[in-house]
């Protein structure tokens, strides 16, 4: 089993910055993908990053040049610092993790407003 609890969110204005943590346990293999997910109201889930144990990042068009996605190895921790934020980042922050299946966080509430 692999447990990932996420921390971080917040309010913050446009313009300002964030960073998430997740910190993931349990049985983990080597070889594996770590990222993020976010989902606004109304809206599906959608891709925003990820970094392969291998080091190879993906990253959605949306957030590309203002998000940032490394990890700790050693401590099985991926981060996501969010920079120059606009108000339609503004979701539930899921971290992920793929190692032989899928698993999921619980979110981190990021919210953009003035």
């Amino acid at each position: 089993q692999v447990q990932l609890v996420e921390s971080g969110g917040g309010l913050v204005q446009p313009g300002g910055s964030l960073r998430l943590s997740c910190a993931a346990s349990g049985s983990i293999f080597s070889t594996n993908i770590m990222g993020w997910y976010r989902q606004a109201p109304g809206k599906e889930r959608e891709f925003i990053a990820t970094l392969s144990s291998g080091g190879t990042s993906n990253y959605a068009d949306s957030v590309k040049g203002r998000f940032t996605i490394f990890r700790d190895f050693v401590k099985n921790t991926v981060f996501l610092q969010m920079n120059s934020l606009k108000p339609e980042d503004t979701a539930v922050y899921y971290c992920y993790l793929f190692t032989r299946m899928a698993y999921w966080g619980k979110g981190t509430l990021v919210t953009v407003s003035s």
